[in-house]
């Protein structure tokens, strides 16, 4: 089954809050001046972005992710946003901060908006959500890694009070509940050196991670309708599965929906 895109999100300026700067997310920024500029060329108003990160550059991180040594010390942030606006032209805006559910809800009335979390805390998902359910978001992209695999989640938040309805787009959290849970480990302990680091995770899970979450995005734009809400990446077989929009498939996860929509009111 396909999903469609709601028709604003390919005729009116896009709110982008990216939430992480790290691997995963040093990546996803790139990507996504390079998707904005596509967009334009296409006589779509593009993408407004705003970037999220409370971190600081380490040495560990120059090799790994897309930093070099003389941003050693600075805001990761702010690094990536200054290097991409520069290069591109463009006014992404960045925060050296860490995102939460009271943060500002940044967009503009009637904008669209989509959160891509390149996060890997349970902290950092429930922040995420709680933001989500005070706040219209019509995408969550959620962008998780192990070592060598991970899997990214294309979802449509609830508000607080909202009902579910017909064939919405599962969030992460409901797919995988274990991200929220309380005993899980924490994935973003910090590295003394790039070799240690490498000891956790492949060299460019991160970058793969973000290829396919940014073909994902662009498939939405460029096409308006998707026919898979998930993709699973698995470096050390070589796999790439989709998990594709289907109720079934859903329910094998643990996650049901209504068989009717409910009314909605409208944003």
């Amino acid at each position: 089954m396909q999903h469609t895109i709601d028709y604003r999100l390919l005729s009116k300026t896009v709110k982008v809050i990216l939430v992480g700067a790290g691997g995963t997310g040093s990546q996803v920024l790139t990507g996504l001046a390079r998707l904005d500029r596509a967009l334009r060329a296409l006589e779509h108003p593009g993408l407004d972005v705003v970037v999220f990160d409370d971190d600081t550059v380490s040495d560990a991180n120059v090799g790994r992710q897309l930093f070099y040594p003389c941003d050693v010390g600075h805001s990761k942030a702010e690094v990536l946003v200054t290097r991409v606006n520069a290069a591109f032209g463009i006014g992404f805006k960045a925060f050296h901060a860490r995102f939460d559910k009271n943060t500002a809800p940044l967009r503009q009335h009637g904008e669209s908006c989509i959160v891509i979390g390149a996060v890997d805390t349970r902290k950092s998902r429930q922040e995420i959500l709680a933001f989500t359910q005070r706040h219209y978001v019509d995408y969550w992209l959620d962008i998780g890694n192990r070592a060598g695999d991970g899997q990214i989640v294309l979802g449509q938040p609830l508000r607080e009070g909202e009902k579910n309805w017909h064939m919405r787009l599962p969030l992460v959290t409901e797919l995988f509940p274990s991200v929220l849970e309380e005993d899980q480990p924490e994935d973003d302990l910090p590295s003394c050196s790039l070799a240690e680091a490498l000891e956790r995770q492949s060299l460019f899970i991160n970058q793969a991670m973000a290829t396919h979450a940014l073909q994902l995005l662009w498939q939405m734009f460029r096409t308006g309708v998707i026919d898979h809400s998930a993709i699973f990446v698995n470096l050390d077989t070589g796999r790439v599965n989709p998990l594709p929009i289907d109720r079934e498939a859903w329910l094998r996860f643990g996650h049901r929906t209504h068989r009717k929509p409910p009314t909605r009111k409208p944003r």
